[in-house]
């Protein structure tokens, strides 16, 4: 977990940012897919790029795309799996995710997971495209 340091004029929603890329197909939509859930807990959606570029984020280029990112309203970050389970923590339906996947030998198995999607993601975009909204950003 690191610090953001959000810009102080950046209208920070009631829980925070859900940050993702926004070159990512399929990360775009697997974020949209959850947004009414997350919204109805205070939590917006904004692409990783857009952060960097309004000062939001606060984050070297070369690191960016790196994760999926949750910066919360106090300026803590959120990264990864562990942005997951943050807000799988929030969401009652969700919680046994998060109690399971916080156990140390199920949090290895979801951190594993995650980095080798993480990895392969644009694999997966090229099924699922950016919707022509999106990249018209």
């Amino acid at each position: 977990m690191t610090e953001a340091k959000p810009k102080a004029s950046a209208a920070m929603p009631e829980s925070g940012w859900i940050l993702y890329d926004g070159d990512c197909g399929f990360c775009y939509w697997w974020v949209h897919l959850g947004e009414k859930t997350v919204a109805k807990r205070g939590f917006a959606l904004k692409d990783l790029q857009s952060a960097a570029a309004d000062g939001t984020l606060r984050i070297s280029g070369d690191k960016l795309l790196d994760d999926i990112r949750v910066l919360t309203r106090d300026g803590r970050i959120e990264s990864g799996a562990d942005a997951y389970l943050y807000v799988t923590r929030r969401i009652w339906w969700a919680w046994p995710f998060y109690a399971i996947f916080r156990l140390p030998g199920f949090n290895w198995v979801l951190w594993r997971g995650y980095r080798w999607f993480n990895r392969n993601r644009y694999r997966f975009s090229r099924q699922c495209p950016l919707p022509p909204t999106a990249q018209q950003k």
